[in-house]
């Protein structure tokens, strides 16, 4: 056999090798995400946000200080401490006019993060709602790479004191939940709002609505249908489930 012919031989077998795992691996992934999408959530529900730009004043922190809060997060993050929800200020080139926009996981019906993960740990619920499993998840980052809009974290230093309902670990990555352990607590979750809702609320801002878009007689969906929304990169055609108004 020529030198060129043997190493051919030899990359197929090598291909062979580490094909198989991977191509198992894909299956149980696929297998394990249908499973998680299919338990302890109503397909009839699609929870969303919505977010008015118009109303969310610049350098206001409140819904980023209550995501910290409610999650266990480090309240004074630092570059690469964990950060479920993000302040970013944009501006108009045309016009000039500038807006403050909280930003966070978008929780898309189309996730790219879920297509790229290789073991099933990203995962979108019946519900809409799209989450991390930290027992399967390797910390391979590749959903962080998919994600359009830099909204996952990976957790680089051991934990402590954290919350029960909201289980994390170091080597895994994170994003926003959209409170889901409070929903999936409730008596009525239609009566549940996030934790960045809420303190937005409570400031008197009122510029984060929190509830079903499936239901026409929730909020959230009465003034999608009145108002002109849009989502951030609609270009890619994910359907994101966090919609914002003014922008």
């Amino acid at each position: 056999m020529s030198r060129r012919g043997f190493l051919g031989v030899a990359a197929a077998g090598i291909a062979g090798v580490m094909l198989a795992p991977g191509v198992q691996l894909i299956e149980i992934a696929q297998a394990s995400t249908k499973d998680a999408a299919t338990t302890g959530a109503s397909p009839k529900v699609r929870w969303g946000m919505l977010i008015d730009t118009t109303k969310c004043a610049s350098g206001c922190t409140d819904c980023v200080t209550a995501c910290s809060t409610e999650n266990g997060l480090d309240p004074r993050p630092t570059r690469t401490s964990a950060q479920w929800i993000r302040k970013i200020e944009i501006k108009e080139v045309k016009t000039g006019r500038q807006a403050s926009v909280p930003v966070m996981c978008q929780h898309c019906a189309e996730p790219p993060c879920v297509d790229v993960c290789p073991t099933g740990a990203s995962f979108k619920r019946a519900d809409g709602i799209v989450l991390v499993d930290r027992h399967s998840c390797i910390g391979c980052r590749y959903c962080m790479m998919a994600c359009p809009y830099k909204a996952r974290s990976f957790v680089h230093e051991p934990l402590a004191d954290q919350k029960a309902e909201v289980p994390r670990g170091k080597g895994c990555v994170e994003s926003c939940t959209m409170c889901v352990h409070r929903i999936d607590r409730a008596d009525d979750p239609a009566q549940v709002t996030t934790a960045c809702a809420e303190a937005c609320t409570k400031a008197g801002h009122g510029a984060i609505v929190f509830g079903d878009l499936n239901n026409p007689a929730s909020e959230i969906s009465r003034r999608v249908r009145e108002i002109r929304s849009t989502a951030l990169r609609a270009d890619l055609g994910l359907d994101p489930g966090v919609r914002y108004q003014g922008l």
